[in-house]
């Protein structure tokens, strides 16, 4: 009897014991995203967090904050640099003020097609590697959102009919635009934009049909005017101390897991821009091919605009826009 309990004592302590070191074992990350859980790159986000805990066999679970509901937007970056989140997903724009590289592809029309954004992405990418590595970070996978048009209440002819209006800026590029053309920003973010249309706090706004279709905007404005302005990409940054804390194993899950995100996320947006667009008709949004007057006076922002940032980027800016013009 004693030898008998003696064995099952063994067995549970054994048993615990290895439950305890399965518990240690599992390491548990959280990633901030300051978009909807619908939106086509929160999908994606739970995507590839599914991957990494089948891949990983459970060991490393990350859990998806969407919609800001952890950090907001202009807080990510400084959240994952500082550890209070292991990763995080940012639209690399809204940080040009701290670095001007970042803002590359904010800048309007100078890659205007999804195969123009990819050029854009591989000239940028080492010299992004490089910041957020001194910055005791590291990049996972980047995707763009769909290319950007103007959504406004009442139909415009050029530039010039945007004087005044109350115009969305969410970024510094956002801002500026809103300087050329004589409208009065007023900084939204996306989880308040909803709300800021219906109080009319914002009149007009340049994004994604995807962005219109997640805010609804086709119940407050009625006119998108499709551009192809840029295509802005939202990066998923990770902590390097919480990335070197992980196994060999694990960390080669988690970066193959990266690169089919940003694979399956490529096609997500080429894919969302079309959905997205016949949504925003079927919701009764007039969809408009700019005139060329609206073209051209667009086209002198961005030319100002590029210069404007060369100025500020100085030698890396030449280089990037140099090796992507190739």
């Amino acid at each position: 009897m004693n030898l008998t309990r003696r064995t099952l004592n063994t067995a549970v302590g054994l048993a615990l014991t290895g439950l305890a070191l399965g518990a240690a074992a599992q390491t548990k990350w959280d990633l901030p995203a300051a978009y909807s859980a619908t939106n086509f790159h929160s999908v994606n986000l739970q995507e590839f967090a599914t991957d990494v805990d089948k891949a990983t066999g459970g060991k490393l679970k990350i859990t998806v904050h969407a919609n800001a509901s952890l950090f907001k937007a202009p807080e990510i970056k400084r959240a994952v640099q500082g550890g209070q989140a292991q990763a995080g997903e940012i639209l690399l724009a809204n940080f040009q003020n701290e670095w001007q590289i970042f803002g590359a592809d904010g800048l309007p029309f100078l890659a205007d097609s999804y195969d123009e954004a990819m050029k854009l992405y591989k000239a940028q990418k080492p010299l992004l590697e490089k910041k957020l590595a001194a910055d005791g970070m590291a990049l996972l996978y980047a995707v763009p959102w769909p290319p950007q048009g103007i959504y406004v209440k009442k139909p415009i002819n050029s530039g010039a009919d945007l004087k005044g209006v109350k115009w969305r800026a969410y970024s510094p590029a956002t801002a500026r635009i809103a300087e050329l053309v004589g409208a009065q920003p007023v900084t939204v973010q996306a989880a308040e934009l909803s709300q800021a249309m219906a109080t009319g706090v914002v009149e007009s706004y340049m994004s994604s049909g995807s962005t219109g279709v997640d805010t609804k905007t086709y119940e407050h404005l009625k006119y998108w005017y499709d551009t192809q302005a840029w295509l802005p990409k939202n990066a998923v940054l990770v902590n390097k101390k919480a990335f070197d804390a992980l196994d060999k194993p694990t960390q080669d899950a988690l970066l193959k897991a990266a690169a089919d995100a940003e694979v399956r996320g490529w096609a997500a947006s080429k894919r969302v821009n079309t959905e997205s667009t016949d949504k925003l008709k079927a919701n009764g949004m007039n969809i408009v091919a700019p005139s060329a007057a609206l073209k051209a006076d667009m086209a002198k922002v961005g030319d100002t605009m590029l210069k404007e940032w060369l100025d500020k980027a100085g030698p890396e800016g030449k280089g990037l826009i140099d090796a992507f013009k190739k």
